[in-house]
């Protein structure tokens, strides 16, 4: 039995497969088995994932119909036989130690579920400011407790990247609940006690382009993602109550908010720094400044804004006054 399963989902990725697969082969861990699913690809996919096949018995191809990329996982998870099982994305690079020290990670600490890792987006050349922003924010989580304090920014642990126990993948799986399926197994993982840790060095290479999933699917746009947050606050964060106390009421903080509403969940008072908010009344919650916040009801508190530097400064206000973090309050951008 190997250590380490490589879940490998593939369609339509002929142009990128071979040097994926390449990278993969130069592992310095070298005790390893691939599943490929091939998920009805009409490329020259299937006859690329024989060819590695025939050369190395280590990589085994599955066959299907197109069904997507949920079923592919699920469909290569029922076939990995490793202690550890490793995702990787068909256009994707792995980094020569990759699976040896996220294997070191995992053995070091029981405690772990699972790792993530650090990333470079390529090709870097007409790489927007924004691409560049989120490699950054990425790259800065890189502990347990991070993983938690980000868990609602967005997913801060890129999927590809991940190493998880196989005990644990399989009892929960994958599932198709029209949002971003790693992001909604990450939240699952969290929410069911375990820790996700990183490994802070850059062991993926993340090739980013127009046709790339996340850019071109719908589950992967801003208000599935939106939806998939407000689901697991609404169960977790806010389940002891119908009220909450929500800061910002921008893009982002009315966008969550309207769903939340569709949960039962109502903010009491909405905390702003827009000086044309303040004094106004939204949905019956009254718009508030900070320094109200010594005299309001100690609700749970979901900051709502755009931009790590605002994060940064609501957990510094709020740690004076002793606000606890991943207890009192969460940043939801």
């Amino acid at each position: 039995m190997p250590r380490v399963s490589v879940l490998l989902p593939a369609r339509n990725a002929a142009a990128t497969l071979d040097v994926a697969l390449a990278s993969l082969r130069r592992q310095t861990w070298s005790d390893w088995e691939c599943v490929l699913v091939d998920d009805g690809s009409t490329d020259a996919t299937g006859r690329a994932a024989a060819a590695v096949a025939a050369l190395d018995p280590r990589v085994t191809v599955i066959s299907t119909p197109p069904r997507g990329l949920v079923a592919a996982l699920g469909t290569g998870l029922e076939r990995c036989r490793g202690e550890y099982i490793a995702r990787m994305d068909a256009d994707d690079l792995m980094r020569r130690d990759r699976l040896a020290l996220q294997v070191a990670a995992l053995d070091r600490d029981p405690r772990l579920a699972a790792v993530g890792a650090h990333v470079r987006f390529f090709p870097r050349a007409g790489m927007s400011d924004g691409l560049r922003a989120y490699e950054c924010w990425l790259n800065s989580v890189d502990s347990p407790a991070r993983v938690r304090t980000e868990a609602f920014v967005e997913s801060p642990v890129a999927h590809p990247t991940l190493l998880v126990r196989r005990s644990v993948l399989s009892a929960s799986g994958y599932r198709d609940r029209g949002w971003p399926e790693d992001y909604d197994l990450l939240l699952r993982l969290l929410a069911a006690g375990h820790e996700i840790g990183v490994v802070p060095r850059r062991l993926l290479g993340w090739r980013d382009g127009p046709a790339r999933l996340t850019r071109t699917h719908p589950a992967y746009g801003l208000a599935r993602i939106t939806a998939c947050k407000a689901s697991f606050l609404a169960d977790g964060f806010l389940a002891g109550g119908e009220r909450y106390l929500l800061w910002g009421h921008g893009g982002t903080g009315r966008a969550l908010a309207r769903v939340l509403r569709g949960h039962g969940k109502h903010p009491s008072h909405v905390i702003e720094v827009h000086a044309g908010r303040l004094g106004n009344v939204i949905h019956g919650a009254p718009v508030v400044p900070p320094a109200a916040l010594v005299d309001l009801p100690r609700l749970p508190l979901v900051a709502s804004v755009a931009g790590e530097a605002a994060r940064s400064e609501i957990r510094a206000f709020l740690a004076t006054l002793g606000w606890i973090e991943t207890r009192d309050f969460v940043c939801a951008a």
